[in-house]
């Protein structure tokens, strides 16, 4: 009996010796990752209360509205938005000749023409954004060596993957805002300050929520008062990165709105029809004896 108590407080020490090593060896990882982090973003996006969000969620063209500004005062001297034509732009509100006017003030480089020359000619509604440089090596060339993603889907190709038990969860609240809370939280993420330690690749700029590493070459893009709002909107960073993100996830998924409507239809449809099949077995079924 007594060997049997040495050798049970034997093993407790060792147990308690193992968990104290373990506790201290992560202390001391945590530590190292603060200055050294191993997975990025280092600070998970902040999730943010969007109007598009949820089964029944819809876009507020005003925020929309408000977006298309930022991106045309602010991001389109970088990022260009391919995908996107001037002409679906009415889905954010916009009449036939306020579309007109705004794409006529960009200049759409086309031809060639009968001479076999190439030519410069005002926009159309039927024209995409054209981009701020005339070919990806000169978006690299004039951005440190990196040319700056397209724009067009950039609200659901970025994102955080989310753990367990936070995965489960989006299967049921229908979670698919993980571009724009990404989005929103880099553009507000740049006024923070790197743990000690940390080395900042010089030219680039620290960015907690940046998903490639512990910083970015894009400077702070966004400031308080930089884009004039006409709505009587607050003109704050936090309030331009949200209206840009709103804006970029519509320009993703422009209709989005209409699949949400088709799929609430389609559920109730399977559920009458499945109704109207339970009672259908049980006239069919009623009388026969099992």
């Amino acid at each position: 009996m007594k060997k049997i108590l040495t050798s049970l407080a034997l093993i407790g020490l060792v147990a308690a010796g193992t968990g104290a090593a373990a506790t201290w060896a992560i202390a001391a990882e945590e530590a190292h990752n603060a200055a050294a982090p191993t997975h990025f973003p280092i600070d998970e996006p902040k999730e943010i209360s969007w109007s598009f969000a949820g089964p029944f969620g819809t876009y507020d063209k005003a925020q929309l509205q408000r977006g298309l500004k930022v991106y045309k005062e602010v991001c389109s001297a970088c990022h260009s938005m391919n995908l996107v034509a001037f002409r679906t732009l009415s889905d954010l509100g916009y009449s036939d000749a306020q579309i007109k006017s705004l794409s006529a003030g960009y200049t759409i480089h086309d031809g060639p023409n009968d001479a076999g020359d190439m030519f410069d000619r005002p926009g159309k509604p039927s024209d995409y954004f054209p981009p701020p440089f005339p070919n990806e090596q000169a978006a690299a060339s004039a951005n440190g060596g990196a040319a700056p993603p397209d724009m067009s889907l950039l609200a659901k190709a970025r994102g955080v993957e989310r753990g367990f038990p936070q995965f489960v969860f989006d299967i049921f609240t229908q979670y698919a805002a993980g571009g724009p809370d990404y989005i929103h939280s880099l553009l507000t993420g740049y006024d923070q300050t790197p743990p000690a330690g940390m080395v900042i690749p010089e030219g680039t700029h620290y960015n907690p929520y940046f998903v490639s590493g512990v910083s970015l070459k894009m400077p702070k893009p966004l400031s308080d008062g930089q884009v004039t709002y006409d709505d009587g909107s607050p003109q704050t960073v936090d309030q331009y990165a949200r209206d840009v993100s709103a804006f970029l996830m519509w320009a993703a998924e422009p209709h989005m709105e209409d699949r949400k409507k088709t799929g609430f239809r389609v559920l109730v449809f399977l559920l009458l029809f499945g109704a109207l099949v339970y009672l259908t077995k049980r006239k069919v079924w009623e009388g026969v004896a099992h």
